[in-house]
């Protein structure tokens, strides 16, 4: 027997990020999957067939047979792939929604990097509605991360929040439900890996895929210089020999390794406190800096931007949902009179 509550409306705020898609519904986590497909080309066809989607398909990263491929459609925080990210996009909706043949079509708020261009928009919007969203919303993912935080980003009073994501860092200084200053860095914690391979191939003579990358990041990784020394023993292929080598590396190297986007990173901050108003910068030397996404796990992060930008640097109570989370706050408040910080579209 039908009941009214299969026709309530709902509502989806997707964090639709370059390593990790979140999905929150109605106030609630729902998703939370790396955004990774694997795909195999269909012979004497142009379609590609989807076999895997998130976790499963990123396990098969770097060890797929020629036929198959497992990518990433997303680049930077943007669109690179809309085909295979439309399909990734539909997999996680109905996922959610476990949707039936009477299941109405769901309003999706997607949160995008604060330096998209109209065209990434269209097809980010494009993508949502073609997956089955009836209305789609765009908000900015500094402002989204901002609500997600909990700041009061509707007092006159100025805030800052910095997002370090997988493809993008988003700095966002914000009042009054509105941007006062935003800017989308593509340096992220793609480069944090990629400088770390880099470094491993420069240093130990040694290929390392990016799961490793990852792995050496969130085990040792370091922002910032510290007494204590850590070091753990990873497993690659040698360039001379190409059989597999073990190797160490200590959190120092990974410093090393990371100093060029550490340094983007935190110019980019200054920069960014250089061009606000006086009375916002005011405000922000006495509430301080947020620090959200997964970047702000790398240990020592928040002490590097304390100790290059003189201020308190707090991170958020759980960094890796606030986009999503913010974002699902703003749908919140779509019906009410704050609705200033949706971004055009």
């Amino acid at each position: 027997m039908f009941t009214l509550d299969l026709f309530k409306p709902r509502c989806l705020s997707i964090d639709l990020g370059t390593v990790n898609t979140l999905i929150y519904l109605n106030g609630e986590l729902v998703l939370n999957e790396p955004s990774v497909v694997a795909i195999r080309d269909e012979p004497g066809s142009l379609e590609k067939i989807v076999l895997a989607v998130g976790k499963e398909a990123k396990a098969m990263l770097g060890r797929t047979p020629g036929a198959i491929e497992a990518i990433r459609p997303m680049k930077d925080g943007v669109i690179a792939d809309f085909t295979i990210t439309k399909k990734m996009l539909q997999h996680f909706i109905r996922q959610v929604l476990n949707q039936g043949f009477f299941s109405p079509s769901p309003d999706i708020l997607i949160c995008v990097p604060c330096g998209a261009t109209q065209v990434e928009r269209r097809a980010i919007k494009e993508s949502a509605v073609e997956a089955g969203a009836k209305n789609v919303f765009l908000i900015d993912e500094p402002i989204a991360a901002a609500l997600g935080a909990g700041m009061e980003i509707g007092e006159s009073a100025g805030h800052m929040v910095v997002d370090v994501g997988g493809g993008t860092t988003e700095i966002g200084i914000m009042s009054l439900n509105g941007v006062i200053y935003a800017e989308s860095l593509r340096v992220a914690g793609d480069a944090f890996n990629d400088s770390i391979t880099k470094y491993v191939r420069s240093k130990h003579r040694t290929v390392i895929g990016e799961n490793t990358a990852e792995k050496i990041k969130e085990e040792i990784g370091s922002a910032f210089k510290s007494s204590a020394v850590k070091r753990k023993t990873y497993v690659g292929r040698s360039i001379s020999t190409g059989l597999p080598t073990e190797f160490i590396m200590t959190n120092v190297q990974v410093l090393e390794a990371l100093r060029e986007p550490l340094a983007t990173i935190i110019s980019a901050i200054r920069t960014a406190l250089e061009q606000t108003p006086p009375e916002v910068s005011s405000d922000i030397a006495k509430s301080g800096i947020m620090l959200t996404g997964g970047g702000a796990l790398l240990q020592g992060l928040n002490q590097l931007i304390k100790d290059r930008t003189n201020l308190d640097v707090r991170i958020a109570e759980d960094p890796l949902t606030c986009v999503a989370s913010g974002g699902d706050k703003a749908l919140e408040m779509i019906n009410k009179n704050n609705m200033s910080f949706l971004s055009a579209e």
